[in-house]
């Protein structure tokens, strides 16, 4: 990291490419993924880290990007929706209609699609504990967690 005038030049490792932009230490993850870099599929929805809209995965956890600040996933692998290009999660919540306007969406895709990553094998409990974390006010929750099973049995 370089410091000059109140704004650091960083390199973040996001969907497995290097990208170096200018940031202000105080700015959150999901401010510079969707403002200095143009990704915008982690959502802005209630910035407080109740909602999940904004999930991102830094080494494959999930991570409410409106609740970390950029410079801290500095040195860390960072996921966005842009970045899983066609995988089961999203193949699963098209197949099981586990969305409706979509806002929620790629929040809940970054959750199943770590939670197939670090808990392949889980069981309804865990299922339920992990999909928890993230929001969505148009739907029931039963598709998508019909897709979540889906991309465990896969």
């Amino acid at each position: 990291m370089t410091e000059y005038s109140g704004v650091v030049e960083v390199r973040l490792d996001i969907n497995n490419e290097i990208k170096k932009t200018e940031i202000r230490p105080s700015e959150t993850l999901l401010y510079v993924l969707r403002n200095r870099l143009g990704l915008t599929g982690a959502k802005p929805g209630c910035e407080n880290g109740d909602c999940g809209a904004c999930t991102v995965l830094i080494d494959n956890m999930p991570i409410k990007s409106c609740l970390m600040l950029a410079v801290e996933a500095v040195g860390r692998k960072i996921l966005t929706v842009e970045g899983l290009k066609d995988a089961p999660a999203q193949k699963a919540f098209v197949e099981k209609n586990a969305f409706q306007c979509g806002y929620c969406t790629s929040g809940f895709l970054m959750v199943c699609h770590s939670l197939s990553i670090n808990h392949p094998k889980a069981d309804d409990k865990r299922i339920s504990e992990w999909l928890q974390s993230n929001i969505c006010r148009c739907t029931c929750y039963e598709e998508i967690t019909a897709a979540a099973k889906s991309i465990l049995s896969r």
